[in-house]
């Protein structure tokens, strides 16, 4: 990015099993047996009202009053759509060049353009109060939901509920369903208007409840609270404040395209290998153009493409939003965004498109034939971070080829063939 009234209104007629196929009941009328079948959707939204109902003391336990209880979950309703949604997302991937055509496209720099000027007061005073550049804020903006145009319409009750209920996350869902009671008790939203994405995220810049209670900021300083209306004053400054708290350093960029030299040990590009921009330039390493990096502290080069694509020196701030969102896609987009919208060019570097990505079983199947290999990646979850890309940087060096740590399919292939 969080007593019960009886009577669940069942979502959209899909059909979500949750393993149910199918369900016969045998009714009895008059002396004759008839079959009734029961839907599995309906067996969910009956499983969904028990559950609320032994929630609610657990609710009441954490200071949730009756009276906020009621009003909550009075049209609550089992959303199968939520549930299929977060079955299928782990099937979801894409090449970070495909990220970025979507994430820094001409029409999103135009709009965020526009979304400067016109909110160029409250931007301003933003800055200056959590020292964090609003070209920043207006990307995360941006990319959180297209400028205020797609904020979420998704009753947060019903989909926190729905989530906590099926039990896959359940118990981080149910602390963002206890974290959402709060919020309506404080009075800051209304519980019709309390809506947002299928996993909770709410207003402008999508902050899931528990960061809402811990950061959300009344900017207008009308006693509320308020990052869902079309005003976004509360929303900007609340993700001001979110990186502010998280370290944030003002005048200090996110990272900087590179040029790595012919020769270069791509042993050194990892996120643990830290160094100034000086001693990186004494290794070969300069800006696009020619240049040495300007001395903003220790850095990292980060290669999300592999050694044939563009090669960043990443700062602190990198980490600093990936406490936004730890996906590097994530935060080359919102910073290279921001590069934009402050009228930096376009990255440089050519990506290696053409290569198919990875689906989450190979990239788990990569992880085991990792490990099985004796380069551990400490587990097998489909995500390639620092200990499964060091895992496939550590293998590439064993069989000599350029150990860049990118996760591609020829890097699968030849540990299938071992």
């Amino acid at each position: 990015m969080l007593s019960f009234v009886a009577g669940i209104t069942l979502a959209a007629q899909g059909a979500f099993a949750s393993g149910v196929s199918g369900v016969t009941t045998d009714v009895t009328a008059g002396g004759d047996s008839m079959s009734q079948e029961v839907t599995p959707i309906e067996v969910s939204a009956n499983g969904l009202d028990r559950w609320i109902r032994n929630f609610e003391s657990r609710a009441r336990a954490a200071g949730i009053s009756q009276r906020t209880f009621d009003a909550a979950f009075r049209n609550v309703r089992y959303l199968d759509d939520v549930i299929a949604r977060d079955r299928n997302q782990a099937e979801f991937t894409k090449q970070i060049w495909e990220y970025l055509d979507g994430a820094v496209s001409e029409p999103r720099i135009r709009n965020g353009q526009r979304a400067l000027r016109q909110n160029s007061r409250v931007l301003d005073r933003v800055e200056a109060h959590y020292r964090v550049e609003k070209e920043i804020v207006a990307a995360v903006w941006g990319l959180e939901s297209a400028y205020g145009a797609t904020r979420g319409s998704t009753p947060l009750i019903s989909a926190l509920a729905t989530l906590s209920f099926d039990g896959r996350r359940g118990r981080f869902f149910e602390a963002q369903l206890i974290a959402a009671l709060k919020i309506l008790q404080n009075g800051d939203v209304r519980p019709r208007d309390m809506t947002g994405s299928w996993a909770g995220a709410m207003g402008h810049t999508q902050f899931i409840p528990t960061s809402y209670l811990e950061y959300a900021q009344d900017f207008t300083g009308d006693g509320k609270r308020d990052i869902w209306s079309d005003d976004p004053t509360d929303a900007l400054a609340s993700t001001a404040s979110y990186l502010a708290r998280h370290g944030w350093t003002f005048g200090q960029p996110w990272g900087v395209e590179v040029v790595l030299p012919q020769g270069f040990d791509y042993t050194q590009t990892s996120e643990r290998v830290k160094k100034s921009p000086q001693q990186w330039a004494a290794l070969g390493v300069r800006d696009t153009r020619g240049q040495t990096v300007p001395n903003h502290g220790r850095a990292s080069i980060l290669l999300p493409g592999g050694a044939q694509g563009a090669a960043f020196m990443i700062f602190d701030n990198f980490h600093v939003i990936e406490r936004y969102n730890a996906a590097d896609a994530y935060v080359i987009g919102v910073g290279h965004l921001a590069d934009r919208l402050a009228g930096g060019p376009a990255i440089q570097a050519t990506w290696p498109r053409g290569y198919e990505p990875l689906s989450f079983r190979q990239k788990q199947q990569l992880q085991r034939r990792l490990t099985r290999a004796g380069f551990d990646t400490d587990g097998t979850d489909g995500i390639i971070g620092p200990n499964t890309i060091a895992a496939i940087r550590a293998y590439q060096a064993s069989i000599g080829v350029t150990p860049d740590g990118f996760a591609s399919q020829d890097v699968l292939r030849r540990l299938r063939n071992r």
